[in-house]
């Protein structure tokens, strides 16, 4: 579907008629695994305290009650009244680097499907959504509004900018996250719920922005692989190009200990990335370019549901 998609760009009816198919599939997968308890899904921390319990191992700290700790002598914990009106916020890495892909299909047409798949998923809920874009160094701000079409206005801006990211006109350098990270801190004045989509192949230093997103909204980490990028292919000399420097390097993939480094290395970059998403208190998806992307989600966002609690910070790469 991915490819078909992204010829369907030059032309806006077209367009529309894949992100409805789009929304179809989505719809036809993902919503059991949304509707029902309200609770359970975007779990939008409110600021009333509702009723006191045991603290459990896992139960985030901030939530004791000192007060009724002291008085029965356990600690106990206060779980807030969820929001019933969340705002979700969408961070979307358009940059060139997500115009990699192998067979499967690319990252920037995960990065579509993983915005089209919680925005449907918060309208389907009636909460307000708003997006930040990040292409060419820039960004772009989405307001918050609610309703389908403001979804789709925004899903089809991503498709655009999608089409940019995939014929860039000159290298703009390392992808930033940081800008972008602390725009929709400051756009997003309430408590909510944040998706980040990205291949985390940034600059340094997102991780404070980052943490500092999540000790207020939940945010889910959404990454972006492809197999690729982990392990080289035995075939022959390659040339690679780095979409955003431009810088080129000419490869043996014959060399078997030039893979083996390249794996281990790929190895350790994805840990690092996984280290600091859990550090800062952020939830962890990846998602992958080989695999059943609608699959993933469906399974995230039904473990999502069934956890008992939902403002504890987990990783799950399914």
């Amino acid at each position: 579907m991915g490819s078909v998609l992204m010829r369907a760009h030059h032309e806006q009816p077209a367009t529309r008629r894949v992100l409805a198919q789009l929304e179809l599939l989505i719809s036809q997968r993902l919503a059991g695994a949304v509707h029902g308890d309200y609770q359970g899904f975007f779990p939008g921390p409110g600021d009333e305290a509702g009723e006191g319990r045991l603290y459990v191992p896992g139960d985030d700290v901030r939530m004791i009650d000192w007060n009724l700790s002291a008085r029965t002598t356990h600690t106990h914990v206060r779980d807030p009244i969820r929001d019933h009106e969340l705002d979700v916020w969408l961070v979307v890495d358009l940059s060139a680097s997500q115009s990699f892909g192998t067979r499967g299909g690319e990252k920037r047409e995960l990065a579509l499907f993983g915005a089209a798949a919680f925005g449907f998923a918060a309208t389907w809920l009636a909460n307000r959504i708003g997006a930040v874009l990040l292409f060419d160094g820039e960004s772009e701000v989405r307001p918050l509004r609610s309703g389908k079409i403001h979804l789709q206005a925004t899903l089809h801006r991503i498709a655009q900018l999608n089409t940019r990211s995939a014929r860039p006109e000159r290298p703009v350098g390392r992808t930033d996250l940081r800008p972008a990270l602390t725009q929709v801190g400051t756009v997003a004045r309430r408590r909510g719920f944040i998706a980040v989509i990205s291949d985390f192949l940034v600059e340094p230093g997102w991780a404070n922005e980052l943490h500092r997103l999540s000790q207020r909204h939940t945010v889910v980490a959404v990454e972006l692989v492809d197999p690729l990028e982990m392990r080289l292919p035995a075939v022959g000399s390659l040339a690679v190009e780095d979409p955003e420097t431009g810088s080129r390097l000419t490869v043996d993939t014959l060399d078997g200990q030039l893979r083996e480094r390249y794996e281990e290395a790929a190895r350790q970059q994805r840990q690092r990335i996984a280290y600091i998403i859990r550090n800062a208190g952020a939830e962890h998806l990846q998602l992958r370019t080989d695999q059943d992307w609608i699959g993933q989600l469906v399974r995230f966002f039904q473990l999502r549901r069934h956890r008992q609690y939902g403002y504890r910070r987990s990783s799950w790469v399914v």
